[in-house]
């Protein structure tokens, strides 16, 4: 198996830690608004990661965290239940959310029950014992308003920018209290912050000295040893201590979306790394790029921002969404737009109205088919495991569907199954499922339109048909009688 290694900027063909071990984490989601489509993209992606190191003979443990406390949970828990305390007005919001976002992920293909999801309000003991090693370790400082990461201190022992390739300024002084920034060069960053009023807040007693902010000492934080710094986590390390503590370190791959790089995923690396920590944080880094809509960046403000509610709503599949995902390569921007999804939905109706022939043609044993089958299947597994090229396996899968289904009178049914197995288990899109067999009573409706076109009575026969349309389901004549879709 190949992957793109974000740290290398290389494909490389992939060696796990341990010899059959995975593990691998993903920045999940914020969970103070409904998951747009760029962020379920994402995770589709990672989906498919896990499902095709599974196809390579590994066993993985995949973990997400849950981000539930961050600038964003509370500023809009406040705006929603603002009668509540802090806690629980956060704690509402977040759960509803999570829930919603759980609900997504299954609609989009994504097997939730292969993930061990990791919440950052159950781990402040891991994140607090991971700030309190690096205080120890001399690379955070207090502050005012927190404890914070210093970059200049790390980077006299560490590589700070590995992944981003950002430089570090000549003089440093600044840092930053806002848990995501956009401005790519470094600066100190929240670790911890101390409590705002109308915020939820955690104890945090210090229980070792602590070394005051600034090289020259000119300024003395009143928190002094054993205060208790009330407040809340900054989003970068609560990504450190779950993934660490879930997976241990190194672990193998850690994903997420293009946009993390900076300054998310290297904050973790050096939170991760500082001291005399292990060197790395994971061996893989593993990106996938940003899903545009109408070839423009997705945003409320261009009126191009879009949920899964809204393809449900414009009447399409949350399966069509993933169709289109997957006729992209992840480290491609996939464009979006309500005909590219009409093409993806078509794609998988024609998958659809294969995998109905099973119930409508006598199934012939066909070696010489099934073995031709086998073989296109064996090349899209080839495609998946060479840097997940989705696009080049949907076509080998796409021909043999074609095979099979352009001679109606030699369908082999084992053939039909290996295909629609393999679409399953590492597309995740299952077709068998979203295809079942008609009523009887369909079935008889069909049976009485032959009779009435083999006695000419074609307006019978056209009425039928209509009748049947209306029931979402499409006839078609062939040489071997009528075969249906739904």
């Amino acid at each position: 198996m190949k992957i793109y290694n974000t740290l290398s900027r290389k494909i490389e063909g992939f060696e796990p830690i341990d010899a059959n071990d995975v593990r691998v984490y993903t920045c999940g989601p914020t969970v103070y608004d409904s998951a747009h489509i760029g962020n379920l993209s994402s995770y589709i992606y990672t989906d498919l990661l896990r499902r095709v190191l599974v196809l390579a003979g590994y066993d993985v443990k995949h973990v997400m965290n849950i981000t539930d406390v961050d600038d964003k949970t509370i500023r809009r828990s406040r705006e929603l239940f603002p009668d509540l305390p802090p806690i629980e007005a956060l704690k509402k919001l977040t759960e509803e959310l999570t829930q919603k976002f759980y609900d997504d992920m299954v609609a989009v293909g994504n097997d939730i029950n292969a993930v061990k999801f990791v919440r950052a309000t159950d781990e402040i003991e891991k994140i607090q014992e991971l700030v309190r090693l690096l205080l120890d370790k001399k690379v955070a400082y207090i502050a005012d308003d927190g404890i914070y990461f210093d970059v200049t201190e790390y980077s006299k022992n560490r590589k700070y920018g590995q992944l981003s390739k950002v430089e570090l300024p000549s003089e440093m002084k600044s840092r930053i209290n806002n848990d995501e920034y956009d401005k790519e060069n470094a600066q100190d960053f929240a670790l911890w912050k101390t409590v705002k009023p109308g915020e939820p807040s955690w104890d945090f007693v210090l229980d070792s000295p602590v070394r005051p902010a600034g090289d020259d000492n000119d300024w003395i934080p009143d928190q002094v040893r054993n205060d208790n710094l009330l407040g809340r986590p900054g989003w970068h390390i609560e990504c450190s201590a779950m993934s660490v503590g879930s997976l241990g370190q190194p672990f193998d791959i850690h994903t997420g979306g293009i946009d993390l790089i900076f300054p998310h995923h290297e904050n973790e690396i050096a939170q991760s790394t500082a001291g005399d920590q292990p060197e790395h944080l994971a061996k893989y880094f593993v990106h996938s790029a940003h899903l545009m809509v109408d070839g423009a960046k997705m945003a409320k403000s261009k009126n191009n921002f879009y949920t899964l509610g809204d393809i449900i709503a414009n009447g399409f599949n949350p399966l069509d969404f993933r169709m289109l995902i997957l006729q992209g390569h992840y480290q491609s921007s996939t464009n979006f737009s309500w005909q590219n999804l009409e093409a993806a939905r078509n794609r998988l109706a024609g998958w659809c109205a294969t995998a109905q022939l099973r119930w409508q043609t006598t199934d012939v044993d066909d070696d010489g088919q099934q073995e031709i089958v086998r073989n296109l299947i064996k090349q899209a597994a080839d495609a998946l495991l060479d840097n997940l090229n989705t696009p080049e396996a949907l076509r080998y899968i796409d021909e043999a569907m074609k095979l099979i289904s352009q001679d109606l009178q030699n369908v082999s049914h084992q053939a039909l199954t290996n295909v629609f197995d393999f679409v399953k288990l590492y597309f995740g899109v299952d077709v068998y499922g979203m295809t079942p067999n008609i009523s009887q009573e369909d079935k008889d409706l069909i049976a009485v339109r032959e009779i009435a076109r083999t006695n000419d009575n074609f307006a019978e026969a056209d009425r039928i048909r209509d009748d049947l349309l209306k029931r979402g389901i499409t006839l078609r004549d062939t040489p071997i009688g009528v075969i249906w879709t739904s």
